[in-house]
């Protein structure tokens, strides 16, 4: 039966619709697209807001023995985000109250931060850093809940909570760790001397040996070899490791061996001294040995890694 004339050009009218991204067809997400611009413009301008405490960070820790690391935390971050930039969601949506919490967060540490200028208790210039660069953190987390959303930060929370290495320690913290590794390593160091036969006396920190005294000071506690280590054994069990508990194992099992480190160090030393000779003390086995005797701790932590790694590639097999 014919149609009428009506129905006929209901049929060939062409009704427009929506653009809507359809995946795989090339044509872009435009919401998608304006989220990470518009998160691209918030870091930038979040960059600019804290220019001069971040080139501050920048300057103190090129500077320094103890924190030069943090120039590299940034670009490790930044290469685990590359490292994942598939497993990051697609779908992005706004997580407020998360931005809320992380914005009042590093609002009140930034208040903290003047706060104790407007009551003259300033604090020394590595806290003054450390509380800058955490409230900073804090504003770029607040960008990541509001733009990219709580399901995007969860997929990237190992890279982006890597940047808390950024913080520098504060003083206390670091005066504390210090002090505790220095008489722990001094203990090591006691157990070792009694392993090699060497006469010697102890004093608390001192170690009187046949033709020199040697202290164990604050500079032989090792602290940033010891940090850096426990960085490099975070980072490893997250890239290497499946299981919780392996993850757990490697990065405890360098506390042990960072004493033991310094322990070996300060051996090392004092048999120099006995069998060389006293100027042993100046050399630059001491002074500038850190490097080579972190790269002998290396060997153990990579043979331990590689003993997790194998069991965790047993326990994956039969899945």
């Amino acid at each position: 039966m014919p149609s009428s004339p009506n129905e006929a050009a209901a049929r060939e009218t062409i009704i427009p619709t929506e653009t809507a991204y359809i995946p795989g067809s090339g044509r872009p997400n435009h919401r998608k697209t304006w989220r990470f611009w518009s998160g691209g413009c918030f870091a930038i301008v979040l960059l600019a807001a804290f220019a001069r405490p971040l080139f501050g960070l920048i300057n103190y820790a090129a500077g320094s023995q103890l924190y030069s690391y943090i120039l590299l935390v940034p670009f490790v971050s930044v290469y685990l985000l590359y490292l994942r930039r598939d497993q990051l969601p697609k779908t992005l949506v706004t997580d407020v109250p998360l931005a809320v919490v992380s914005l009042a967060a590093g609002l009140g540490v930034l208040a903290f931060s003047y706060w104790l200028d407007f009551v003259r208790q300033r604090p020394s210039d590595n806290d003054r850093l450390a509380l800058l660069t955490l409230s900073f953190l804090c504003f770029l987390a607040a960008g990541g809940f509001f733009f990219f959303g709580r399901g995007w930060m969860r997929a990237a929370a190992f890279p982006l909570a890597y940047l808390i290495f950024m913080v520098p320690m504060p003083d206390a913290m670091a005066d504390a760790l210090e002090t505790a590794s220095k008489y722990a390593s001094a203990e090591v160091a006691n157990f070792l001397f009694h392993l090699s036969g060497t006469p010697f006396l102890r004093a608390g920190l001192f170690f009187q040996l046949p033709n020199i005294t040697i202290k164990v000071a604050q500079e032989c506690s090792g602290i940033r070899s010891s940090w850096v280590l426990l960085m490099t054994s975070i980072l490893a069990a997250n890239l290497f490791l499946k299981t919780r508990w392996r993850r757990f194992a490697l990065v405890v099992f360098v506390i042990p061996l960072a004493i033991l480190r310094n322990g070996f160090r300060i051996l090392v030393i004092g048999l120099l001294c006995v069998n060389v000779g006293p100027q042993m003390i100046h050399s630059l086995i001491h002074r500038r040995g850190g490097p080579l005797f972190f790269m002998l701790s290396l060997i153990p932590f990579f043979l331990v890694l590689w003993w997790l790694r194998k069991g965790d590639a047993r326990t994956r097999q039969p899945e």
